[in-house]
């Protein structure tokens, strides 16, 4: 991408860019030349280029808007722990937070370049086989439910602004929370623990590097792709057992692994995996990372290095 020469035209509002997610992306952006304003919770600290937001605001969504006029948009903010424990808030978060920023956008008369939101493909539900974009989503918890709503709200708004939504697999990464399954599992074999307890090992996931999806969401950005909803996949279902496997050979270490029926939920995905056809339609040449590099490299981090 060429940019303009105005400095403005080069100005990405990111929010919940201290969030997993948005560390990458900010990188990720930054390398390519933009300038990277941040937002985080409301009572977080701003440092510079960053800015204190209730997203359930539309005061305060006005308020960012109109200082920081940004260019381009990635929405990253929201509840996304599938077991949050206040269903109503993440609602609110998920939902009526995403909206906030549109309307607040229509009515301090500011058109971004291009606005990426970022859906889930934990909208899809229980689905079998590989899924696409024209896969009917049938949502089985909170999380996904508050995901699939934004997203038919978000429609709504194709015509009036320039949107992409995306609908994220399974990513993980240095700096991920040991409450997702991934960074929990490395950590205990790099601890040297001898004994783990996980839910259903045969539950299976389709697994990216979070690397390659802040690259996916820069390709989004720089391309003329809107008014689409797409999936951000690798293609490719691995279960824990597998991932576990993995992990046991990248750091040395064995440990025994004890299924705990209070980690199996009832209403468990069972398998989840994505197409990602339309995505190289769309933006062709994003490098995908293997898998088991994504691995060593949280292994190694854990480790110290």
């Amino acid at each position: 991408m060429v940019f303009p020469s105005d400095p403005a035209r080069r100005r990405a509002l990111v929010t919940g860019v201290r969030g997993f997610t948005g560390a990458y992306v900010k990188d990720e952006l930054q390398r390519g030349g933009y300038e990277v304003v941040g937002t985080l919770a409301r009572n977080d600290i701003a440092d510079a280029n960053e800015h204190a937001l209730d997203i359930t605001s539309l005061d305060e969504c006005r308020r960012v808007i109109d200082e920081v006029r940004p260019a381009y948009i990635v929405h990253l903010a929201a509840i996304s722990f599938v077991a949050h424990d206040d269903a109503l808030e993440m609602y609110r978060v998920n939902v009526l937070g995403t909206l906030n920023l549109l309307q607040a956008c229509s009515e301090v008369g500011h058109r971004p370049d291009k606005i990426l939101i970022v859906s889930s493909a934990n909208v899809y539900g229980n689905a079998g086989g590989v899924v696409d974009e024209t896969t009917p989503p049938a949502p089985v918890n909170h999380y996904a439910a508050s995901k699939l709503a934004m997203e038919h709200l978000v429609r709504t708004w194709f015509d009036l602004l320039p949107i992409v939504m995306t609908r994220p697999f399974n990513y993980t990464g240095r700096g991920q929370s040991e409450r997702f399954l991934v960074p929990k599992i490395v950590s205990h074999f790099v601890k040297r623990r001898s004994l783990m307890e996980l839910g259903n090992l045969y539950v299976a996931r389709d697994f990216s590097d979070v690397r390659t999806v802040a690259a996916t969401y820069r390709a989004l950005l720089e391309s003329s792709v809107a008014g689409e909803t797409v999936n951000v996949c690798n293609e490719r279902p691995r279960t824990l057992k597998e991932i576990v496997a993995m992990v046991r050979e990248a750091s040395g270490h064995d440990l025994e692994i004890r299924v705990n029926p209070a980690f199996v939920r009832a209403n468990e995905v069972k398998s989840l995996v994505g197409s990602a056809s339309r995505l190289r339609r769309l933006v062709p040449g994003v490098p995908a990372i293997d898998f088991a590099e994504t691995i060593k490299w949280m292994v190694r981090a854990t480790d110290g290095e």
